[in-house]
C-alpha cells in the first residue's frame, strides 16, 4: 500500500522520489549542514505517543558502510523491476523503529486499564499508528530544509529482519521501514504527472457531515 505525496511514492516495495547520488550536494546534508540532519531528528520529540508510551526509537546512519549494507537488502527489488538506484545513493538513512512493549506497560497502568483491570483490546495497534506519523513529521521536517525523503519497508520478513540487524535495533524493537534522505534528484525516475494522472477525486476521499 502505498500514497501520492509530493516527493514520491511512498509504501512498501515501490520506489520512492529519487535523490541525487551521493557527492558535493548529497553529502552536505550531513557533513556541511549538520545542523539541518539535528532538526529534522529532533522531531521525534513531538511524534505522537499513544499514552505517551514514547516507543519510537530511530536509529540515523551516515557511515557508507552501513549504508551499503542496506542498500544490499533492499534495493535489488527495485532494480529487478526497472526502477534506477535509489537506496543506495541516499547519504542518510534513518531507521524508523518501535517497541511495542512500551504500549502495553503504559496501558497497564491504573489511569489506563479498564473498569475491570484488563489492558484496552487495541483494536488499533496505535504502535504502527504512532510510526507513521513519526515518518510525515520527518517527512516535513526534511521537506521544510529543502531535501526529500523516500521510504523503504521490505514485504518479506527475512529482509524487513536484515535490515533490523543493520541498523543495530535490539530484539525489542521493531522495524516499521527506513527512510532515506538527501537532495532531489534533478529528473525524477517517476514523473509527478504520472501520479497526478492517478489521483482519486477528494470525492471519494472524504466525506463531510455538516
Amino acid at each position: 500500500m502505498g500514497v501520492d505525496a509530493p516527493g514520491g511514492e511512498f509504501g512498501q516495495q515501490r520506489p520512492v522520489g529519487e535523490v541525487d547520488p551521493v557527492g558535493d550536494r548529497t553529502a552536505g546534508v550531513d557533513r556541511d549542514a549538520p545542523d539541518a540532519l539535528d532538526r529534522i531528528i529532533k522531531v521525534v520529540h513531538r511524534a505522537p505517543s499513544a499514552g505517551f508510551a514514547q516507543g519510537h526509537r530511530i536509529v540515523v546512519i551516515t557511515d557508507p558502510a552501513r549504508r551499503a549494507e542496506l542498500a544490499a537488502i533492499a534495493e535489488p527489488w527495485y532494480l529487478e523491476h526497472g526502477h534506477q538506484p535509489w537506496i543506495s545513493q541516499a547519504p542518510v538513512q534513518i531507521a524508523i523503529g518501535v517497541r511495542e512493549s512500551f504500549h502495553h506497560e503504559r496501558y497497564q497502568q491504573d489511569d489506563k486499564v479498564e473498569a475491570d483491570g484488563s489492558e484496552i483490546p487495541w483494536p488499533v495497534p496505535f504502535w504502527w499508528f504512532d510510526s507513521g506519523a513519526l515518518l510525515m513529521l520527518l517527512q516535513l521536517a526534511a521537506a521544510n530544509e529543502g531535501l526529500a525523503t523516500g521510504f523503504y519497508s521490505p514485504a518479506p520478513p527475512d529482509e524487513l529482519a536484515a535490515l533490523a540487524a543493520v541498523a543495530g535495533l535490539s530484539d525489542d524493537v521493531a522495524l516499521a521501514g527506513v527512510m532515506t534522505l538527501g537532495h532531489a534528484a534533478d529528473d525524477p525516475a517517476v514523473p509527478r504527472e504520472a501520479l497526478g494522472d492517478r489521483r482519486k477525486p477528494l470525492s471519494e476521499l472524504v466525506t463531510r457531515i455538516d
